[in-house]
């Protein structure tokens, strides 16, 4: 057995069976593998954020991480800015990272780069493979920090020669530990604050934001009455009808400012203190007040669910029935406003569809409109990295091909991982992809107002993407995916209602 052939065999007997996988000299001996070793399913993409993009989104579905194949240094550069977002979603990856062969790496060819050091800073592991002997038990290794608790980028280096030498070793990785439970301190204190009856606001990430841990959340604000928000961008996020609604920390700096007004007690629950997403000339970079004070219930790598069910006991809370849900208007029609498109969208989504939110300034008034649609999973940029929509969609249809997967997507940052279509033809993937062609980087225009810049021509011709014209109808078509245009509403809510219903992926390109 050569260490490739013990690569294979150690993810597959550890439960990684996905891998993501853009391939280079250096990995064709694992690729060979896979013709000898069932159970692998390898999905190609053509650009390494597709890759990474993918594989976030996997995990965020399934809590399991899938692996991707990367080519040297330059293969993992490429792939950075996506795991930039997993690294903030918290989400479990286990990178495979092929790199010259190790009496080679001396000599400097041109691929040759310090990987290890592009690799760290968005990495919770980095190792490289010494021999084939070691490389099943550095890549049970790998698995085991991928799975630590809420979830870790690990990158394992393959130099090419412990691939192809014979020696490989298949290893077991050790179970997952539990997550860590919060102090029994940090409930007592979190349940005193909201007995006193001080302004307080409890603030939820991570695993906080599934079904049964917003109902809870739910409880102890609606007993205290304490305010309750959600993170700026939810990794994954249950909505919908029969399901507590929440907001989102808002974008904009004045109205983020705004909701934590008066807050004299911030309470996190496996969520980070808020703060603006840029500075602004004049305005603070927390959210919070000055004299509000900070409390941790649960950390983020801590049990979140356990903690919150632990204040709501030591509070007295009564169980409580997440609010009734309003009447789901019909679709909007006219002319195309945020508002209106939400609405269309709720009228549209199928019961557990996956909303991939790459919708940037457009998107930022969806939450009301589509609180009260069938039950589905939102899912949002979370390190800001712009480009990870579609290829989220493909990790997100690969880990639940029985489920419709919805990707609204700024056109702009489309353009950063176009390939990601191409990716969806060829695995025939469920995914409805909105193209939201307002032809410029609005979210753009309103920061030269927030940052005090005083922009001319020059700096507004920088945020226009009419000149020429991006025709997403035939991008898609190029790529073998089908797609057609709408201007209204109307034409919008046909579309969608019509692709949710048929497989395979489908894209909408909607003039805005």
């Amino acid at each position: 057995m050569n260490g490739a052939e013990s690569l294979v065999h150690t993810l597959l007997e550890n439960g990684v069976d996905t891998v993501f996988a853009n391939p280079g000299t250096s990995e064709m001996h694992f690729v060979a593998a896979l013709d000898r070793i069932a159970g692998m399913h390898c999905v190609l993409c053509l650009d390494e954020s597709v890759v990474t993009g993918a594989a976030d989104a996997y995990w965020r579905i399934t809590g399991k991480p899938a692996a991707t194949l990367l080519h040297c240094g330059p293969g993992l550069a490429n792939g950075l800015s996506n795991l930039h977002n997993a690294r903030r979603a918290r989400s479990g990856i286990v990178n495979i990272v092929g790199d010259q062969a190790s009496y080679h790496r001396p000599l400097d060819a041109p691929l040759t780069a310090d990987v290890e050091s592009w690799a760290r800073p968005v990495s919770g592991f980095v190792r490289r493979a010494a021999s084939a002997a070691t490389v099943g038990a550095d890549a049970a290794a790998a698995i085991e920090a991928a799975r630590t608790h809420p979830g870790v980028i690990a990158t394992l280096i393959l130099p090419a020669d412990t691939a192809w030498e014979e020696g490989g070793v298949v290893a077991t990785a050790a179970a997952p530990a539990p997550a860590p439970t919060a102090s029994s301190l940090a409930v007592e204190t979190a349940a005193r604050i909201l007995r006193s009856g001080e302004p307080a606001l409890l603030l939820i990430g991570g695993a906080n934001e599934r079904e049964a841990a917003l109902l809870t959340a739910w409880r102890v604000t609606q007993h205290t009455g304490a305010k309750f928000l959600a993170e700026r961008s939810p990794a994954r996020m249950e909505r919908g009808r029969g399901r507590v609604p929440v907001e989102r920390i808002p974008y904009p700096i004045d109205q983020g400012l705004e909701a934590f007004a008066g807050i004299k007690h911030l309470i996190l629950a496996n969520a980070d203190e808020p703060v603006s997403f840029f500075a602004y000339p004049g305005k603070p970079g927390r959210l919070y007040p000055p004299d509000c004070n900070v409390h941790v219930l649960s950390r983020p790598d801590q049990d979140g669910p356990a903690a919150l069910a632990a204040l709501a006991a030591a509070l007295g809370a009564p169980e409580i029935a997440p609010p009734a849900p309003a009447p789901l208007p019909p679709a909007a029609t006219g002319a195309v406003t945020p508002e209106g498109f939400a609405q269309c969208l709720a009228a549209a989504m199928p019961e557990d569809a996956i909303i991939i939110d790459e919708a940037i300034s457009f998107g930022r008034g969806f939450f009301p409109k589509t609180r009260d649609a069938a039950p589905h999973d939102w899912m949002l940029l979370t390190g800001g990295a712009i480009g990870a929509g579609m290829p989220m969609a493909v990790g997100a249809a690969t880990a639940a091909p029985q489920r419709r997967v919805i990707s609204l997507q700024a056109d702009g940052s489309a353009m950063y991982s176009l390939a990601a279509l191409w990716t969806q033809a060829r695995e025939r993937l469920n995914v409805t992809t909105i193209i939201l062609a307002n032809r410029k980087y609005a979210i753009l225009l309103g920061e030269l107002a927030g940052v005090g810049a005083n922009p001319g021509p020059t700096a507004l011709n920088m945020m226009n993407l009419s000149n020429p014209n991006l025709d997403w109808c035939q991008l898609a078509g190029g790529m073998g995916v089908a797609a057609a245009q709408a201007t209204t509403l109307d034409e919008l809510s046909q579309l969608l209602t019509a692709s949710v219903a048929r497989p395979g992926p489908f894209l909408i390109e909607l003039l805005i």
